[in-house]
């Protein structure tokens, strides 16, 4: 199946754009990252796809006393943990870091730079990291050049 998730979170079947977002929810929560790269399981076949970069966009977040929880543009909710790290990393797709959270079972979302302003705008600067904390974790995130 010629089945592809751009670096900008499209996805694409056989050069056409998925355009129906429930069509691409469910899709997504079939997919999975196992030794062969990037599937979509179901209980009848496995199909390998390609995936750009991260399959998914971190698109928006809110704070609240337990900390930083994290929607997807699939509609995934994700709460920064010792579970769900946000870890800052090349991506392949921009050339550049980013910040990239652990969705679930190995699949990551990068967050897109709207999101990421945000979060920068918000966090402490310390000794030249951003600093992260939520539901008693830690995260330091490098400051770096458009990112």
């Amino acid at each position: 199946m010629d089945m592809v998730i751009r670096a900008d979170g499209s996805w694409w079947h056989e050069g056409t754009r998925i355009t129906r977002a429930p069509l691409v929810r469910l899709f997504s929560r079939v997919l999975r990252k196992d030794n062969d790269g990037h599937v979509l399981v179901t209980p009848a076949e496995k199909i390998s796809i390609t995936v750009e970069d991260a399959p998914f966009l971190a698109v928006d977040f809110d704070r609240d006393e337990t900390g930083y929880t994290f929607r997807t543009n699939v509609g995934d909710r994700v709460l920064i943990d010792g579970d769900h790290p946000i870890t800052l990393k090349e991506s392949p797709a921009i050339g550049q870091s980013a910040p990239y959270i652990l969705v679930r079972g190995g699949l990551e979302a990068r967050l897109d730079r709207p999101a990421y302003y945000r979060l920068a705008a918000e966090l402490p600067e310390e000794d030249g990291a951003l600093v992260l904390r939520s539901a008693g974790a830690e995260y330091r995130l490098p400051v770096t050049e458009g990112a």
